[in-house]
This record gives C-alpha cells, sequence and structure tokens, in this order.
C-alpha cells in the first residue's frame, strides 16, 4: 500500500462519531472482538501447535496483523477483562479489577462510550466476569449489568449434541453463533455495530476422553517442560483442544456470515483469550503459559495483512485503540493507561516503541486463610519475563490444606489425599482447576519422578524470578541473582518499579498494601488453617 492511504485511512477512522450530523462519506467499521477463556499463547495452528487446529484464528492471523507477544493483564480471567474493558492495570480498578468482587460503576468500561457514539453494541457468553454486579437500589455505588454489555444469548441448542461434529459435554450450551446472527438481524439495524463474543472454551471442566471420538492423537501432544509427559497429561492437553476447537468452529461461522452478507471487509476482527491454560504452573501464575497469549487483528481495508508484530502488546492498549478506531473520547471513563496501537495496525512496518508489557495478580480462588491471595506483579520484554513475588511466604497454588465444607470443625489432610491414596476434590491447592492433570500429580506426588513437577506447580517460590523465554518459554531456569544476568535483572526491576508506581499500584506505594486482600468476594468461599 502506499503511505498517503494510511493517512487517509487514519483520518477516516477517527472521524469523530459523537458528532451531532450524522456521518455521510464514511461508514465506520464494526468491530468483532472474540476471547477465549483459558488459552495460552501455543495453542493455534498458526503458532505451530501439532494437536490444536484452529483455522479460524489463522485466518485472521494470516490476513491480518498476529502479535506474538501479547501479554494479558492477569492470568485469571476477571482481572484481566476488567483490564481491556477499562484500558487500566487489575491493580488500579480497586474492587473492579480482583476476581468475584463488585464492579463500581465509576470504572466505565469502553463499551458504553461506543453505546455513546453512535455504535450498537452487544454481546453472547462470557462477558466480564466473574463480579457482583447491582442485584438491588442497595447496591447504589455498583454497575447494573455486565461491563462486556448488553447479552444477546437466548438461543441455546435444543436437539441431541452427542452426533455433532466437535461437540464434547463440556463446552457451553449457548449457540454463539445464532446469537451472533440474530444480532446483527434484529439489534444492529443501519449502524456500525461492536460485538462482543466470550467464548466459555476451553475453561474447566472437560469431558473427560473427548478427544478419543474427534479422532486425535495422544502421540501428537506436545507437553510442556512442567508437566510430566504421559498418557494421562496427554489425554488432558487433547481435552482441552477440543474446547479450543469448538470455540474456534463458532468463530469460523461468524466470519463466513459476514463474508455472505458482504460485512466481513468492513468489520474489524480481533482474537484473543482472557489468560493461559487452565493446567498447573499455568493459569493463575505469571508464567508465560498463563499471561502469554493469543492475539491477531483483522482489517484488511487498512490493516495490511501477513505481518507479525514481535513488540510486547498489553491489554491495557485494546480499549484506547478501539475508541480511536471508532473516533469516540474517553470522556466519562476513569483516565486510560494504556496507548493505542493504531498506527501500528496501519503501519507497513513491523517496528513500534514498545518494549515492555506487564501484568499481575492478587487473588484468584478462595484458596488461602481470610481469603488472602498471592500478589505477583510481572513485567515481559521481548525477550525475557520478569517476576517479583510479593509475598513469598504464602503459597502460590493456594494452601495444602483446608477444612471440611460440611464440617468446619474438620481439617481434610494435607495435598488433598485421603487414606487410600485418592485426592479429595477442591481440597487443597484451588488456585489450580481440579483436573485430571492435578489429580494425577497430587496422587503420584511419592513418586520421585513426579514429586518435582508438583513442586514446581504448588511448593514457595523466591521473591523475584527471571526467565529468558526465547530459550525457557517454560520458565524452568530462574536467573534472578546470577551475575551475568545481573544488568538485565537490575533494568526490570527498575522498569516494573517505575510502572507500579507511575500507575499508583496500593502494594508498592500504599497507603494501605494490603487493600486487596480486603476486598469481599462474592462467589463460593472455603475455610483455611492459619498459617
Amino acid at each position: 500500500m502506499k503511505p498517503i492511504y494510511f493517512y487517509l485511512v487514519l483520518l477516516s477512522l477517527s472521524v469523530c462519531l459523537s458528532c451531532t450530523e450524522k456521518k455521510q462519506d464514511f461508514q465506520s467499521p464494526n468491530i468483532l472482538f472474540v476471547i477465549s477463556d483459558d488459552q495460552s499463547f501455543s495453542h493455534t495452528s498458526f503458532a505451530g501447535s501439532s494437536f490444536v487446529s484452529t483455522p479460524a484464528f489463522d485466518r485472521v492471523a494470516r490476513e491480518g496483523v498476529y502479535f506474538a507477544n501479547c501479554i494479558a493483564g492477569s492470568p485469571g480471567c476477571a482481572p484481566s477483562r476488567s483490564s481491556i474493558v477499562t484500558g487500566r492495570y487489575p491493580w488500579q480498578n480497586e474492587q473492579s479489577g480482583q476476581h468475584a468482587s463488585a464492579w463500581l460503576k465509576k470504572y466505565v468500561p469502553f463499551i458504553d462510550v461506543l453505546d455513546e457514539n453512535g455504535y450498537v453494541t452487544g454481546r453472547t457468553g462470557k462477558g466480564v466476569a466473574p463480579f457482583r454486579y447491582a442485584k438491588n437500589p442497595q447496591d447504589s455505588l455498583w454497575r447494573k449489568t455486565d461491563a462486556g454489555g448488553l447479552a444477546h444469548s437466548e438461543i441455546h441448542y435444543t436437539e441431541d449434541k452427542s452426533g455433532m461434529e466437535g461437540y464434547a459435554k463440556g463446552v457451553s450450551g449457548l449457540d454463539y453463533f445464532e446469537n451472533f446472527k440474530y444480532f446483527i438481524e434484529h439489534k444492529r439495524g443501519d449502524r456500525p455495530f461492536f460485538f462482543w463474543f466470550g467464548a466459555k472454551e476451553p475453561h474447566r471442566a472437560y469431558e473427560k476422553g473427548s478427544w478419543k471420538r474427534m479422532g486425535k492423537k495422544l502421540e501428537d501432544v506436545e507437553v510442556p517442560a512442567f508437566l510430566p509427559d504421559n498418557d494421562e497429561i496427554r489425554g488432558d492437553l487433547l481435552d482441552y483442544a477440543v474446547e479450543i476447537e469448538w470455540f474456534d468452529s463458532h468463530l469460523g461461522k461468524m466470519l463466513n456470515y459476514l463474508e455472505d452478507i458482504g460485512e466481513l471487509e468492513n468489520t474489524i476482527v480481533i482474537v484473543t483469550s482472557d489468560n493461559g491454560k487452565p493446567f498447573p504452573r499455568a493459569k493463575a501464575n505469571t508464567y508465560e503459559y498463563g499471561i502469554h497469549v493469543p492475539m491477531a487483528v483483522r482489517y484488511p481495508k487498512a490493516f495490511q495483512g501477513g505481518r507479525v508484530i514481535d513488540a510486547p502488546l498489553s491489554f491495557v492498549d485494546l480499549a484506547p485503540t478501539i475508541l480511536e478506531i471508532a473516533g469516540a473520547s474517553p470522556e466519562g471513563m476513569m483516565p486510560i493507561t494504556g496507548e493505542s496501537f493504531l498506527k501500528l495496525l496501519i503501519a507497513d512496518k513491523n517496528q513500534d516503541s514498545r518494549s515492555y508489557a506487564f501484568s499481575g495478580r492478587e487473588r484468584h480462588s478462595s484458596s488461602r486463610y481470610k481469603n488472602w491471595g498471592y500478589p505477583q506483579r510481572a513485567v515481559r520484554s521481548k525477550d525475557y519475563l520478569y517476576i517479583w513475588n510479593m509475598r513469598p511466604e504464602r503459597w502460590p497454588a493456594g494452601a495444602p490444606q483446608k477444612y471440611d465444607t460440611n464440617d468446619n470443625a474438620r481439617l481434610l489432610p494435607m495435598n488433598g489425599i485421603d487414606d487410600n491414596g485418592i485426592y479429595i476434590p477442591q481440597s487443597a491447592y484451588t488456585d489450580i482447576d481440579d483436573c485430571p492433570t492435578k489429580t494425577y500429580l497430587l496422587e503420584h506426588s511419592g513418586d520421585t519422578d513426579i514429586k518435582p513437577y508438583l513442586d514446581l506447580a504448588v511448593a514457595k517460590r523466591p521473591a523475584f524470578e527471571l526467565y529468558d523465554i526465547r530459550k525457557d518459554p517454560d520458565c524452568l531456569n530462574n536467573l534472578a541473582g546470577k551475575a551475568e544476568f545481573m544488568e538485565v535483572e537490575r533494568n526490570l526491576n527498575k522498569v516494573l518499579e517505575e510502572e507500579l508506581k507511575k500507575t499508583k499500584d496500593p502494594r508498592v506505594v500504599g497507603p494501605n498494601k494490603e487493600v486487596f486482600d480486603s476486598y469481599k468476594r462474592y462467589s463460593h468461599m472455603r475455610s483455611f488453617p492459619e498459617p
């Protein structure tokens, strides 16, 4: 493309939709925002996965711009989605950046702004959750509706799905595509649309062994080095793959439908995931497999396709980019931290001044005494990942022992293993979703060749960790404190500390550095012994 075209496109994309006069010469692009639930960066066929097939994502990445280093706002769903819609880090959003807490109405999502600037907005599937939204007038400070927009999720599968191609019992009963189609045909009208497709997949739980019906093979699986390589783990990863492919099939239907009605070329398609895969040492951890997610943007009309961007991209940058595309001001929102990457999308070069992306977590599930979290902050450059474990004395995956849900005076056994060597569900390390892989690690922790893998997932960690993710994407070789990496560590420590101070992270600047542990949780609570 000629450079002058880029400037014309940028100018047209920036036409203000808030003007009182209706646009005559320029039709603002539609935006289809697509987000899976718990999918790590390497698990698309575009990224080279040998056991996951994602033709729809591959099309978006191939015909669009693929971001090879997209870093989620958090390794957990609620805070990460909060980061997307506000353009702010989770630690900037009080309880509205914390898992299963309350959404305060002052944290206006960019979707509300689009609503007020000429777009018709809608959603199907999971929105910005789990959060507690207002239930009654007494919840006067809380938002009433999901921050992901108004749901259009009325259409469910009604027939027996067991014979459907790609179907597994763990997937949602929502017909995502038909809900999207209904929105376009009955709600959209003649205005540009923003639609949020929030898949439930590949969130746990899965139908164990579903991979067998799909013709998948154990030998095709690539097992990360932080998990043991055996048929139980490979089968669990294949069931995970089945759910990713179900999500991808609905994306494919949406793309084909938009193409059939002549709208695809006027629709910006953004595809990502909220955090990494639901396996030990992945989700709920700021390691690569917890915060590094797939990301691709397609809009051939203005964004030259076939490009791979290596510069780190942060979730806080999505809101300002989408608002700039829509020509909308963030007025009414809390101050946005992220920066638009629209110029990068329309450029014909893959260079950008972005050098770092940041992520962090507090609590995930109810997993420790008094609902304490495991605070982490992380900075990711193109080559390195630096992690600050702010409370290294705590168990990173949750306490190894809890009280019986049905009898708070009865303490369950350590590691949740009963006298017969069987794992008691939801009884230990509950920041890790219960799954065959977790069960295997716990029930075989007495095996000398398995115990190291369990330790990688649940053992206490040092305050600082540094990984060369080019050579060690599994994050096994901690370089923090090693003389030859002292300069790298010093620089990343400085960069992280400066960003946390700049964004007024309470863990760093106070005044109450423990405020995150005080926010009420509205989901299931567990009871743990005092450490």
